[in-house]
């Protein structure tokens, strides 16, 4: 069981793949399959956080990046981390998730909107493919602050 089981898999490119709630065994194989990295949005403590994620990427030899965000008061600070870790890690192959790849979607797509690697269409289609931010007035707004003008 791959990395494309996981819960709202999706692949942007060639070297991103977002997702909702992972699993040890869904983990376990990201190295065998070409990954650098695993940037994780939950918060500490959350239902679906994996205990001893960490631990389990960095044995592999992967980075590991954890951005908790709480999903119902996102901010600047977070996206703005977010976007520092894509940065950092820009040319290696790196999987994004959270807990239903809304958090991850609503970042990447703030994220590549603001690097020129998605036009608006692109980046509504990630978005409307998995959920409607605009149900949610939190990101609705910081959706709206971050997208380019």
């Amino acid at each position: 069981m791959g990395i494309e089981e996981a819960y709202n898999f999706r692949r942007i490119d060639d070297q991103v793949t977002t997702s909702g709630v992972v699993t040890a065994e869904q983990l376990r194989g990201l190295r065998a399959g070409g990954y650098d990295a695993v940037i994780d949005l939950l918060p500490i403590g959350h239902e679906h956080a994996l205990p001893g994620e960490a631990r389990l990427v960095e044995d592999q030899g992967l980075d590991y990046v954890h951005i908790p965000v709480a999903f119902d008061a996102p901010t600047r600070a977070d996206f703005e981390a977010f976007a520092r870790a894509m940065d950092a890690h820009r040319g290696q192959t790196i999987h994004l998730h959270c807990a239903a790849n809304y958090r991850v979607s609503a970042f990447y797509s703030a994220y590549a909107l603001r690097n020129g690697s998605f036009t608006d269409a692109e980046a509504d289609a990630l978005l409307a493919g998995l959920w409607d931010p605009s149900e949610h007035p939190a990101w609705r707004g910081l959706l709206a602050d971050l997208r380019p003008r």
